[in-house]
């Protein structure tokens, strides 16, 4: 049994069972609280009362409590008086234990992994898409590489080459080799000049009766270099050719020459 309260003290002696058990509002228990640093029987007092809470709480599954303990502290929280029951009340669901708020804390932690974990697989679908691009990209280049070393290779592919008629050294060069009975061509080229804008380089096949035909469209890169093979040849297989040009045309290209050839190759 704890020593009795004071008269000085008694006031604080409602407050100190609700404040014991966590119940206590908000706006007593600072008062409350800055009381118990200046007095050491209040403090023991409170002590006492506490220890009698977890005797309380311990009887629910375990040993049952002294029943000077469980009375002392029931009487204790009764005489706290009516007033203040829906104020404690109140302030009781607010000031619960930590441990009551351990569910909530659970939900909160799954909710954050699993933010986490969709991020994260984002970035593993966003990488595995990036390197799956890079794989495509890579083989589409490596057949393009091959095709164009087939074609450079066959036996019955033309090598043309396509000079410069004036124009201040060096002079650009351009090499095609187009195979007629497939009617597919590469074409490389070097020291081309830049390209007004809209504009495009447009390379022609003069086949041995009829009119020019288009055969693709280039512009070199900052070095004045161009590759071209285009994928699905714009020259009928079959095509017997008489000589190439090249002309300046609109961007989309011509279906027929609209300039004079920048660079044509000697007739067949």
């Amino acid at each position: 049994m704890s020593e009795k309260l004071q008269p000085a003290h008694e006031q604080y002696a409602e407050d100190l069972a609700l404040y014991a058990v966590g119940a206590l509002h908000a706006g007593s228990c600072a008062q409350l609280e800055q009381h118990l640093k200046e007095c050491a029987a209040c403090r023991r007092e409170l002590e006492t009362m506490r220890g009698d809470a977890v005797l309380l709480a311990l009887s629910v599954s375990g040993p049952t409590p002294p029943a000077r303990s469980r009375q002392r502290l029931l009487s204790a929280i009764e005489a706290s008086g009516k007033e203040e029951q829906p104020d404690s009340l109140r302030a009781f669901a607010v000031r619960r234990p930590w441990w009551s708020f351990a569910p909530v804390f659970a939900s909160l932690a799954l909710a954050v992994f699993a933010i986490l974990l969709l991020h994260e697989n984002t970035n593993l679908r966003q990488a595995n898409d990036q390197l799956v691009s890079q794989i495509n990209s890579a083989a589409q280049e490596n057949r393009k590489a091959r095709a164009i070393m087939a074609l450079i290779t066959a036996k019955d592919a033309m090598h043309v080459s396509l000079v410069a008629a004036t124009g201040p050294p060096p002079p650009p060069h351009i090499k095609t080799i187009y195979q007629p009975r497939t009617g597919r061509l590469v074409l490389m080229a070097s020291n081309l000049n830049p390209l007004p804008a809209g504009m495009t380089y447009e390379l022609w096949l003069i086949p041995k009766s009829g009119a020019p035909m288009p055969a693709g469209l280039f512009k070199p890169d900052a070095h004045g270099m161009a590759m071209m093979m285009p994928e699905n040849p714009e020259v009928p297989a079959g095509t017997e050719c008489k000589a190439f040009a090249v002309t300046m045309e609109p961007e989309g290209g011509s279906p027929a020459p609209t300039t004079k050839p920048i660079l044509a190759s000697a007739s067949g």
